[in-house]
């Protein structure tokens, strides 16, 4: 198996799972209480730009390794 191939399909899968349970806590916490759902939002669109970040971060090294290494 590529090397390349394995970095990419673990930096995606991981982060998607990530961005499923950001979003399933934001939609309890703003079935829970409402008021708060402009900071909840809020918090849980930075949480998926860092958990998307990751996967970014595994595009990058995979194109090292395949380019590169």
């Amino acid at each position: 198996m590529d090397s390349s191939a394995f970095v990419m399909a673990i930096g995606t899968i991981c982060p998607a799972i990530a961005v499923g349970l950001i979003g399933m806590a934001a939609c309890k916490g703003i079935a829970r209480n409402p008021q708060a759902s402009t900071a909840i939002q809020t918090m849980a669109i930075v949480a998926i730009a860092f958990a998307e970040a990751i996967a970014i971060y595994a595009l990058v090294l995979a194109l090292i390794l395949k380019f590169v290494v």
